[in-house]
């Protein structure tokens, strides 16, 4: 031990305490507006059905015409790997895995459309079929079927079809009311949203609903659907988006990034609207700078093109299908959407690639930080919380067995989680 160091300050102590009474409000401030992640599980994708085709089976489906699908134009794993260039090492447990998510849980979110997928109807046909899916979400949650999310995307907030996405709204949650309650899972998305206002007005339609039925105030959460133009650049210059975020007072869920009516908001072309489009990507980068550590998860719109017809054919939409979704993984847009069940083998394919092949790297890292290791890369507390994110999600969609992740990392499911939450506290390791 060396000379220990005389400590000397010079200002009092009162000092102290008078900055952090002037930045009471701006610390209640940040806790509010950014609470970081919610560390609950994220779906890698939305699926939407028309409210007039959602049937009980229709989660399965799914499923079987995915399996069937690459039954005929990619029936083993090396011809799967060929279509999307995986590399070899991964290419059975990548394939292994992408039959098993399809016969066990096809489709992670699931929403049945009220809006562009339904079009308009006589009210009473919508009526009906409102009620309908609130029996058939109610009777698959109570019966084992159900997706880990599901829930309705009504009509907007225009005023052309306001009072119909209102009265859709009342149905769908007044019949799961009537079935037993809310399920968990359950998640509401609100279209074209353009001005703030509109959020705040269907935050008023929930809490009417809430008071109506007991129920907490804030229960009831939903996703604001990014599709025009003014929703990401206000006519004052601010980022609406923004606004639209804090306008919802707590209960959004997610952006999700509506790719086809975006586009054709800027004046893209059909031939040229994609998820890849620079104006989407400029789109969704305000999203995701406006979203970061609010709590919000983003999401990545979809492809237009079908993987149906001759097997060459197919192959070309599950290989543009594959690289759309891993070009949005590396910008760290965790979920899309898909429009076919041909989406699916792909969907899983990219995302499983995504999580294999980095998981010795990120293992090998959080397993150096967490014993103060170092090597060739020094890791701050930021990015020991993305490693562990990464796995986390890993292990949620079924790339990952946390089995594998504690051999490699020595950290159980709960020290992933305390690295990975921003409310964690006091972080302490424990054995696997």
């Amino acid at each position: 031990m060396g000379q220990q160091e005389k400590v000397a300050t010079s200002l009092a102590g009162t000092v102290s305490e008078e900055i952090s009474a002037s930045l009471t409000a701006v610390d209640a401030e940040l806790a509010r507006r950014y609470p970081g992640d919610p560390g609950t599980r994220q779906p890698v994708h939305t699926v939407y059905v028309p409210g007039d085709v959602f049937e009980p089976g229709t989660l399965r489906s799914w499923g079987d015409q995915a399996l069937a699908a690459l039954d005929e134009h990619a029936p083993d794993a090396a011809s799967f790997a060929a279509v999307l260039g995986i590399p070899e090492e991964l290419a059975g447990p990548v394939h292994d895995r992408v039959r098993a998510k399809l016969s066990s849980e096809p489709v992670e979110d699931l929403r049945i459309d009220f809006e562009d997928g339904y079009g308009p109807r006589p009210d009473a046909e919508e009526d009906e079929a409102a009620a309908r899916a609130a029996r058939l979400v109610s009777q698959a949650y109570a019966d084992g079927t159900a997706a880990p999310y599901m829930g309705i995307r009504m009509k907007c907030m225009e005023a052309g079809v306001r009072d119909r996405g209102i009265r859709t709204t009342d149905v769908f949650l007044t019949g799961l009311m009537a079935a037993g309650g809310l399920p968990e899972g359950l998640v509401l998305t609100l279209p074209k949203v353009t001005y703030p206002e509109q959020v705040t007005a269907f935050v008023q339609l929930l809490e009417a609903f809430e008071k109506a039925h007991g129920l907490d105030a804030g229960r009831i959460g939903f996703e604001i659907q990014i599709e025009t133009s003014q929703s990401i650049l206000a006519a004052d210059g601010t980022a609406a988006v923004a606004r639209m975020i804090d306008a919802a007072q707590g209960r959004a869920t997610g952006l999700h990034y509506g790719t086809f009516d975006y586009s054709a908001c800027v004046g893209v072309s059909a031939a040229y609207q994609a998820s890849d489009h620079p104006a989407a990507d400029h789109a969704k980068a305000v999203m995701q700078v406006a979203a970061a550590g609010t709590g919000v998860r983003v999401s990545d719109g979809s492809t237009n093109v079908l993987p149906v017809g001759p097997t060459a054919q197919v192959h070309e939409a599950w290989r543009l299908h594959y690289g759309l979704t891993r070009r949005a993984l590396a910008r760290a847009y965790y979920q899309g959407w898909d429009m076919h069940p041909g989406h699916l083998p792909t969907r899983y394919a990219a995302v499983y690639t995504f999580y294999r092949e980095g998981l010795e790297p990120a293992a090998a890292r959080l397993a150096a930080y967490v014993a103060k290791a170092g090597g060739d890369v020094m890791d701050e507390p930021a990015t020991a919380k993305a490693l562990s994110g990464y796995l986390l999600r890993g292990i949620d969609c079924g790339a990952l067995d946390t089995a594998e992740v504690a051999r490699l990392t020595g950290l159980t499911r709960a020290d992933l989680d305390a690295f990975s939450s921003p409310r964690r506290g006091d972080l302490t390791i424990t054995a696997p």
